[in-house]
């Protein structure tokens, strides 16, 4: 069975040029893979591979022999740049090049390839651009498969140096011990047993069973670790099992927050630009701020939703950021202190209001979407209501911020989603009432 093999990034990454953040993982599963296996090849990722040693040995054998590499660029990512450009030195064809709509220039070097575009709503994708770029994808396949050989180049590395032969393998070689005759093979039951483990672990998610998802992500990473004991962890698998560790608040929530928190320190966080990682952060020294009050952890708290804040300009980190100031302003001691973070507190909301404005003017409820489209509308939906709500009480503006706070409510599609949101709403309300600015006004 001929092969494909696809190069992009793995698990959430954030796009630096627009501030966005896309989960490739989506990409391929609900895209990529399907559109390759419609067209009848054989389809892998890196990450897929069951090997033994380092994972460049098969990686670039892969390269080298997959009968079509699908390349994805979004979020102008240097693995699948790097990736890209070893197979056209490799392969002077069947290459494809794909990515998302929103990189606005592609760098000199490929802005003459053929770069067939989708388009990722951020944390998914719609089911009908899904369906259109799965047979966009297909199509693209079966007809680079159908032309002649000398037809199908499409490596500029071949445009551009007409002489140029491809190179080719000895008659023998060794791989030194890596088997790659059949990686394809050995991937698919390490893939379905994963994607079956990670479908459990969103069930558990949306039901609030944070116990059984901590445990189901703590065995995916165990054995993803004894498969390929040298591969870097997987920082979108390290994310979720922080966030079920947390919220599973088990033994009792001060455990449960530390062990969230040796947990992101895999993902370096105090350097880290990946917004993800940084509201993650933020979210598990902010519930140790508020089990302990040691003032170290409020302050990492405020700096870790500030960086992910004006990285990604985001609602989350933003609306996080704004409570936290009230948190800090209460705590300090210098009366200037407080005032400059209760008034940044103020401007960081009417951000967040307009930020939260722009995205229900871009995201309309769908008319047609899958139920797992349309469940993650309506979380997507809920979050940005809730963020109004508590951007306009924060803002102190009366009976309309408690008329939001209302509609999120009935808006909930978990009860513990509209808990915490009103848990945090009550603790901003006692903040404000003892506003900085009262002795200024008295």
């Amino acid at each position: 069975m001929k092969t494909c093999f696809v190069v992009m990034g793995f698990g959430k990454k954030t796009d630096f040029e627009t501030g966005r953040t896309l989960d490739l993982d989506k990409s391929y599963r609900n895209v990529i893979k399907p559109g390759v296996i419609a067209s009848g090849l054989q389809c892998v990722r890196a990450d897929e591979i069951v090997h033994s040693g380092l994972i460049d040995t098969p990686m670039y054998d892969q390269l080298f022999n997959a009968d079509v590499v699908v390349a994805d660029l979004s979020t102008s990512n240097k693995n699948a740049f790097y990736e890209l450009g070893v197979r056209h030195a490799l392969r002077p064809e069947t290459t494809i090049v794909i990515a998302e709509d929103g990189m606005k220039t592609p760098p000199f070097d490929v802005n003459h390839i053929v770069i067939r575009k989708y388009h990722h709503l951020g944390e998914d994708i719609g089911f009908d651009e899904a369906m259109r770029f799965q047979a966009v994808l297909k199509d693209a396949i079966i007809e680079i498969m159908g032309r002649a050989e000398r037809l199908r180049r499409d490596s500029p590395v071949y445009e551009f140096i007409r002489d140029l032969a491809p190179p080719k393998l000895a008659a023998t070689r060794s791989l030194e011990g890596a088997t790659v005759a059949s990686p394809l093979v050995a991937a698919e039951g390490a893939d379905d047993s994963h994607s079956a483990m990670m479908k459990q672990v969103d069930a558990a998610f949306g039901t609030g069973d944070f116990t059984t998802a901590k445990t189901l992500l703590a065995a995916i990473r165990a054995m993803r670790k004894a498969v390929a004991p040298d591969r870097p962890v997987d920082p979108y698998l390290v994310q979720r099992h922080a966030l079920a560790a947390y919220k599973s608040a088990q033994p009792d929530k001060l455990t449960a927050f530390k062990e969230a928190r040796e947990l992101l320190a895999l993902l370096e966080p105090e350097t880290s630009n990946d917004p993800e990682t940084l509201g993650m952060w933020g979210a598990v020294h902010k519930g140790l701020w508020t089990a302990t009050k040691e003032r170290d952890f409020l302050d990492v708290a405020v700096r870790a939703y500030e960086r992910g804040f004006y990285l990604r300009n985001d609602y989350y980190n933003g609306i996080n950021y704004a409570y936290l100031l009230n948190e800090r302003a209460a705590a300090a001691t210098d009366p200037a202190e407080a005032i400059a973070d209760f008034v940044q507190a103020r401007r960081v909301r009417r951000e967040v209001l307009a930020i939260c404005e722009r995205w229900q003017k871009a995201n309309p409820p769908p008319e047609t979407a899958s139920p797992e489209t349309l469940a993650k509308f309506k979380s997507d939906e809920y979050w940005v209501l809730a963020t109004i709500a508590e951007a306009q009480v924060g803002l102190e503006e009366g009976e309309s911020g408690e008329a939001r706070l209302s509609e999120a409510m009935v808006a909930a599609p978990l009860a513990w989603m509209g808990q915490a949101t009103k848990d945090q709403v009550e603790k901003l309300k006692l903040l404000l009432a003892a506003s900085p600015l009262k002795q200024l006004e008295s």
